[in-house]
């Protein structure tokens, strides 16, 4: 099963690579966010591919170097991802993680805000379970 999950990241890090980006922009995640997801990235049974409640068919993926979020009613294809964290600028652990997040559907910008509460609610109820 794991050789599934691998290669279907390996599969969207490369569509990730081949899709054509409607827009590329700087961003910041958040400190608590960022860091809830190294934690929760260590646990054994952490999920790389979830539900996203109340928006259908997206779903979301997370990968050591990108998180995001597509359209399973669409054969996976991406609408929005966070690529290129950089840690090298981070001094300290309550401090934003720079980025790059990518558009590749016109309406993304609607998802991102929700799409990112929903996968930190997510993380936190995981490790609280642990």
């Amino acid at each position: 099963m794991s050789d599934i999950i691998n290669d279907s990241l390996i599969d969207m890090d490369a569509r990730l690579a081949d899709m054509p980006i409607m827009a590329q922009r700087p961003d910041m995640i958040d400190a608590k966010i960022f860091n809830l997801w190294r934690r929760y990235r260590l646990l054994p049974d952490a999920q790389q591919r979830f539900c996203l409640k109340g928006l259908k068919s997206m779903r979301f993926i997370l990968a050591d170097h990108f998180w995001a979020v597509v359209d399973s009613a669409n054969y996976d294809a991406p609408v929005l991802a966070w690529v290129d964290f950089d840690m090298t600028n981070r001094s300290a652990l309550h401090e934003p993680v720079g980025c790059k997040i990518n558009y590749y559907h016109f309406a993304a910008s609607a998802v991102r805000a929700r799409a990112l509460g929903m996968m930190a609610t997510m993380m936190e109820g995981q490790l609280k379970a642990d």
